[in-house]
């Protein structure tokens, strides 16, 4: 998308997303029959993620699961949308939070912490964070390779208060805010793939062998930060709810990858549930395991 691409795209959303979202949802019908069936997304690559990580599922049931998968896909474009035009009223309303007396707790004892989330359900609405917490919040993201789209991104997120860090960043932040006495609370989606040269650590998540990001844990353990789980169930179409898991209190010391499994197993856990509401069309499995020399 170059310049002129984006601006003819910005003013289409801008004038689009002043309608309610119940319209909105008309479009979302739309766009599903294009992810769907013609032209379509990704139609094979969610197929046969759906395959690996259900092996013991029919035909049925995996089709089934892939087309309330793009349903769902479709709402979540349409619902990113709308919040260049979504009220801080409107979200609380559709976007709730439960369980933050754990953080309120930590708070009291003047700890940082680590929040990890999955690309399940909404994750883009959680932008009014800071409105319900007394912490400084910090989103790790990976810049994307478009510009003008990742501009839009990152105005989208931060527009009420979040910062965002890339991952490079991260440390220095933490460190900065520590020595000003400022309590953060880090966000990392961890479903993400790493680059193929930074890829440390394998494990088994949906059946399959998979790369994940340790940064979660190295971070954590080394300022003995407490990790949650950001739970974000549909509790109906444009409704959602954040529920705060405590995973670990105390993360010094703690063996090597408790932390790491600790947060995949849980993602794992709650897709298992519900495996409609996960980023089906992402190639999540697109490295494969280096076969170990015996």
């Amino acid at each position: 998308m170059d310049a002129i691409g984006y601006y003819v795209f910005y003013a289409f959303n801008w004038v689009v997303t002043l309608l309610p979202l119940r319209v909105l949802y008309v479009f979302s019908d739309f766009i599903f029959l294009l992810l769907y069936y013609f032209p379509s997304y990704r139609r094979k690559v969610v197929a046969t993620n759906l395959k690996n990580a259900f092996p013991e599922k029919s035909e049925e049931e995996l089709k089934s699961i892939a087309k309330k998968y793009y349903k769902h896909l479709a709402d979540i474009i349409v619902e990113t949308f709308k919040l260049t035009h979504m009220s801080k009223k409107e979200q609380r309303k559709r976007f709730t939070y439960t369980n933050l007396e754990i953080i309120d707790k930590l708070r009291e004892e003047k700890r940082d912490i680590i929040a990890v989330l999955g690309h399940y359900n909404n994750w883009e609405w959680p932008t009014l964070l800071p409105n319900y917490l007394k912490y400084k919040t910090i989103i790790i993201y990976r810049p994307l390779q478009n510009k003008y789209f990742d501009k839009y991104i990152y105005n989208q997120r931060s527009k009420h208060g979040i910062q965002l860090t890339p991952t490079s960043h991260i440390i220095r932040e933490i460190i900065n805010y520590r020595k000003n006495n400022i309590n953060t609370l880090s966000v990392f989606l961890t479903d993400q793939t790493p680059a193929k040269g930074d890829i440390k650590y394998w494990t088994t998540f949906l059946n399959q062998d998979t790369p994940v990001y340790t940064g979660t844990e190295k971070i954590a353990s080394k300022y003995n930060m407490a990790v949650v789980f950001f739970h974000i169930q549909k509790v109906k179409r444009g409704h959602y709810n954040l529920d705060v898991e405590l995973l670990l209190d105390q993360t010094a010391g703690l063996p090597e990858n408790v932390i790491t499994e600790a947060h995949v197993r849980r993602l794992e856990e709650i897709i298992r549930e519900k495996p409609e509401y996960w980023l089906w069309s992402h190639r999540r499995w697109k490295h494969k395991r280096p076969v170990e020399n015996e």
